[in-house]
């Protein structure tokens, strides 16, 4: 999950109470008006006294965010990578199943040589499975006997579909025997779900 925080922004002259929050590679805000800052727009920043203020193609905004200024600003500067988001280490063994996404295998491969596509190997890490609808749901259970005992299974979906939804996945989840425990966002179109055996069954 991404980082939030209240506090007041101030941007072309308007000033308003609202709620900040970090979320993946960007920096949105809600308030009386509302501000989408992507990181890698961001041609400006400093951290001073509890001020964070960035500027970006968009113009330039501040936010009162006290100690968690300068945080914010390193996490600005320094983002962390998708596989790290998603818990991907060096030799990490990974299954994919439906997930068609060049950029990404190609980062797979580069961070571990055990990558199998197409089916779930015994004792994966880590299962990344593309799903669209809610009738792939009942893969969760087989997908589940692939991993290991402290291993995760990722559910990937498009954003923005009324008819299958983040919360599809977490309330079929204890149905296959799993609990979610994050999200990410996967890339600008497809967000994902861990998933994980239960602590008191591993």
């Amino acid at each position: 999950m991404g980082q939030e925080a209240r506090c007041t922004a101030r941007y072309g002259g308007r000033t308003s109470e609202g709620k900040a929050l970090l979320e993946g590679e960007e920096l949105l805000f809600r308030g009386d008006f509302a501000l989408r800052i992507p990181f890698k727009s961001v041609t400006g920043m400093e951290a001073r006294q509890g001020r964070l203020s960035l500027r970006w193609s968009g113009g330039t905004a501040s936010f009162e965010l006290g100690p968690r200024a300068e945080t914010w600003a390193l996490k600005i500067r320094y983002p962390r990578s998708l596989l790290d988001k998603l818990g991907v280490k060096p030799g990490s063994r990974v299954s994919l199943l439906g997930i068609d996404d060049k950029s990404f295998r190609a980062q797979l491969r580069e961070r571990t040589d055990a990558v199998t596509e197409g089916r779930a190997a015994k004792n994966s890490d880590l299962v990344f499975v593309g799903m669209t609808g809610r009738a792939e749901l009942p893969k969760l259970a087989k997908l589940r006997g692939a991993i290991k005992k402290n291993g995760a299974i990722w559910v990937v979906w498009p954003k923005g579909r009324k008819e299958f939804r983040e919360d599809d996945v977490r309330n079929y989840g204890p149905q296959a025997g799993l609990v979610d425990v994050k999200v990410v966002s996967f890339s600008e179109t497809l967000s994902a779900l861990k998933m994980m055996i239960p602590v008191a069954q591993r």
